[in-house]
Formats: C-alpha cells, structure tokens, sequence
C-alpha cells in the first residue's frame, strides 16, 4: 500500500470519527433539561415554517393558474380586436345606409324632416327628387341607457329590426307622395290621397306615418310588444307622437 493511500484511508477514518463525535455531542445536549425547550421551541418554529412553505407553494401555483387565463383572455381579445378591425375596413356595400330620424305611432312626427308632397307640386318634387330621410339605428350605447323596466327581455336586435320596418314604411309612403299622378294605379291614388287627407298642421312639413302606414306597408304586428319598442324608440329620441284629432 502506498503512502498517499494511507493517508487517503487515515483522513477517511478521522473524518467518521469527528462525525461521531459531533453526534454524540448532540444527543447529549439533547438530554439536557435547560435545552430540551429551545430544541422543542425550533422544532415547533420548523413546523410552522413547513407548512408556511406549503402555502406559499400552493399561492404560486394558483399565480400561475392566473397568469395562464389571463394570457388566454389577452389571446382571444386581441383575436376579437383584429377580426372587428377587419369587419370595419371590409363593411359590404349592398348594407343599407341610414340618415335622420323618422316617426311612427298612432300619428307621429319627427324633429326636423323635409316637407311632404302637396298634391299641386308632384312634378316639382319629382325634379327635386328630395331624399327620404330614415330613422338611425338604435346603437349598443343606447340601448344600454334604456331602463330595464322599459326594455324587459327585448334585445337590440329586435328594436333595429322595428326600426328597419318603420323605415320601409317611410320610404313607401313616400315614393307614392312624389310619383307622378298619371302613373298611379286605382289602389296606388286611394293611398295618395289618404295621406293627403291624414296632413295636420301638426305634421306640415314632417315626414311621419300612423298605424295604416305600418299594416300597408309592414309585416309588423301592432301588439303590445310594438307599443313598447314604439316607447323606446321615443326615449331614444328616434320618434316623436302627434295625437290624431
């Protein structure tokens, strides 16, 4: 055997002999009365650092569980965001566009319209060709500001809709006011003259139409759920009634 062999095993031998040593040293003291309660004391304080530990590690791990959703909803938003940047640079060209508010109702009016067709000026406003104004599209905004008491289980959908109908009517109506006499079939002129019959001094120079307007021109139902979309329409300030004489 060599000598750093030796020396190797001698070092070897020293150092189980130092760590049964210090163990020893340590059970001794454990038997000692006046340590025996700083010893139960760490032990305690290990106990509760343990299970201080635990927790912390389930909080990081709930953290993380956070932090994957919230970069989920990030993903699909910004995929929200791009897909309605996308509808608004393509926006179809065949989709109707609408103008100013029009009116509806048992007889209503609207705040600021062009005037109607007298019977005498039929040709004048058919050079003219004056636009038929249409009543604006209820927007989410708006239709958020509507009391729930009003609206009910309507959705925004469902008031545009109605919208959509009243405008047809309007622009029905209106077609017939500003087309020539002449060319106006038996049932087109009975139309013509009960709007003509239907003018107030109230609704001179308004665009407006009353319920007939709606059955002739609509397939709209005149129940209650009309009359309380007509309400909201009014609070919107999409529509204004005039009462019929």
């Amino acid at each position: 055997m060599g000598s750093s062999d030796l020396e190797d095993l001698c070092s070897h031998i020293n150092g189980k002999i130092s760590n049964i040593k210090k163990t020893l040293q340590l059970r001794n003291i454990g038997q000692e009365p006046s340590l025996k309660a700083v010893l139960s004391k760490i032990g305690y304080e290990m106990s509760l650092l343990n299970e201080f530990l635990n927790k912390l590690e389930l909080e990081v791990q709930r953290q993380e569980h956070l932090r994957n959703s919230l970069k989920e909803l990030q993903e699909s938003i910004e995929g929200d965001y791009k897909e309605v940047e996308h509808l608004k640079e393509n926006v179809p060209p065949h989709l109707p566009q609408v103008n100013q508010s029009c009116s509806a109702g048992p007889n209503v009016k609207t705040e600021e319209q062009d005037p109607v067709a007298e019977p005498g000026h039929t040709k004048k406003l058919l050079k003219q060709q004056k636009m038929i104004k249409e009543a604006l599209l209820i927007t989410a905004a708006e239709f958020n500001t509507v009391p729930a008491y009003m609206k009910s289980r309507l959705t925004y959908c469902q008031i545009n809709d109605v919208v959509q109908e009243i405008n047809k009517a309007v622009t029905s109506k209106y077609k017939i006011l500003q087309q020539p006499k002449k060319s106006m079939s038996s049932a087109v002129r009975n139309l013509y003259h009960r709007f003509l019959e239907e003018e107030t001094k109230d609704t001179k120079g308004q665009f407006f139409i009353v319920e007939a307007d709606i059955k002739e021109f609509t397939n709209l139902k005149l129940d209650k759920r009309f009359h309380v979309i007509l309400n909201i329409l009014r609070h919107c300030r999409r529509l204004s009634e005039v009462r019929g004489k």
